[in-house]
């Protein structure tokens, strides 16, 4: 619900106020005494789907853009005429919970804060991101996020898009370039003091640790999270409930990336570096292409009618753009994933052929294949595919067990499956069974 206050210019009055019977709408009229070319303050509560069309009626009756509008929060209404007002845009409007484009506009602005809160708070969450990685703690990373801004520029750019507002939609973009370069440049300032300091052990292999590795091969799914962030972002600001646990999902598609790409950096890794920068750059794309369409796709425009043409146009341009840089930057992602299937299959394949030789049935079924292990090598300089390197095979070996032969065997299924130019090593371990 929303109580909405007017001011209604000389000549205006009848008007204005015929409008809100006509609606069936409660309404109060105050004088104004203030000398200028109102003549009153009309107050008046809407259920928030209302607010937009109302408003849209009172621009027809002659508001416009000289007088003031408020639009604030109400917690109760009690009033017949409200509640049938109420029931009438329940059963007329799907999305009952929309709130009016004021509000989106106003909203939007809110959300992103002030350079100077902007830059401290992304190098702050940066910091901890890159701390979190090198620590390798999911809950360090997690923390980073929350207190990541990066939700508001997002959003930002989305609505000044829609709503034709270029202020507001460069205001956006710059900021999201802004934070994700500051991001990158503290991350790597960070991790080369730790390394120099040797507050991480000299021989850390960041490509080793679990946290890292999730942003060296990203794939498909990341774009679905990056995606399902814009679009959760986009209706929480359209339907005014809280964007904070939505803006930390924006910050999981964004700031470990960014921190990745400065580690990479510090460490002077380029496939490091490129890889995660990828993603990031999806990720941050991927983002506003989702919030740009659910906006519109929920209707909003510009308050103008002859603007609305120019917006749709300029959506438009902005949406192919977005797709186009998407599709381009996901073969990196489409490669990524389907090096994860083909090296996952050569896995299975040579697992599957080992254990075939100490099944039941095999060749050698006194025996038992305790574990196979494949190593992978990258065939590219920024890991995007892997050819099988080598493979490890243990074997259990009962007492007075002859293993003339068993290596061999080996090698020739495993090289069958996995390459010729595959190096196989096979460890026997003597056991017995109690």
């Amino acid at each position: 619900m929303r109580l909405v206050q007017v001011t209604v210019p000389a000549g205006k009055r009848d008007t204005v106020l015929g409008t809100l019977d006509e609606e069936g709408i409660d309404y109060v009229l105050t004088d104004e005494t203030s000398g200028r070319e109102y003549v009153g303050v009309v107050y008046f509560p809407l259920p928030t789907a209302a607010v937009e069309p109302v408003l849209e009626r009172l621009r027809e009756a002659g508001i416009d853009d000289r007088a003031y509008t408020v639009i604030i929060d109400a917690e109760t209404v009690v009033s017949r005429k409200f509640e049938q007002l109420k029931e009438e845009y329940e059963e007329n409007d799907e999305n009952d919970d929309r709130i009016a484009r004021e509000e989106l506009q106003a909203r939007a602005e809110d959300l992103a804060p002030s350079l100077p809160t902007y830059v401290v708070m992304t190098v702050v969450s940066a910091v901890i991101a890159t701390a979190g990685l090198l620590l390798d703690s999911p809950a360090t990373v997690v923390g980073s996020m929350v207190i990541a801004p990066l939700i508001g520029p997002a959003m930002t750019a989305a609505v000044g898009s829609v709503v034709d507002e270029d202020e507001l939609f460069v205001r956006g973009v710059r900021m999201q370039v802004l934070g994700m370069s500051i991001a990158v440049v503290a991350a790597a300032v960070f991790a080369f003091a730790v390394n120099a300091l040797n507050f991480v052990p000299a021989s850390l292999d960041p490509g080793s640790l679990g946290q890292v590795r999730e942003r060296l091969n990203p794939d498909f799914l990341s774009l679905v999270v990056a995606l399902g962030s814009g679009v959760a972002g986009a209706v929480s600001l359209t339907t005014g409930v809280s964007s904070a646990l939505v803006g930390v999902m924006i910050a999981v598609a964004l700031v470990p990336p960014a921190a990745t790409v400065g580690i990479g950096i510090a460490y002077g890794s380029v496939s490091m570096a490129v890889s995660s920068g990828v993603l990031a750059v999806v990720n941050g794309l991927s983002i506003n292409l989702a919030a740009l369409s659910v906006l519109w796709y929920y209707g909003y425009r510009p308050a103008r009618f002859f603007r609305e043409d120019e917006a749709r146009t300029a959506t438009v341009r902005r949406v192919a753009v977005l797709v186009v840089a998407v599709a381009l930057l996901s073969t990196f992602l489409g490669g990524v994933t389907y090096d994860t299937l083909a090296t996952a299959d050569v896995e299975s394949n040579v697992e599957g052929e080992v254990e075939a030789l100490f099944a039941a049935d095999g060749a050698y079924p006194e025996m038992a294949a305790f574990e196979t292990t494949v190593a992978f090598e990258p065939r590219d300089p920024v890991f995007l595919l892997h050819d099988a390197s080598s493979v490890t095979v243990t074997v259990g070996v009962p007492p007075d067990a002859d293993t003339a032969g068993v290596t061999d065997a080996i090698r020739e299924r495993v090289t069958a499956v996995a390459g010729p130019d595959v190096e196989v090593q096979v460890r026997f371990v003597p056991y017995r069974t109690a």
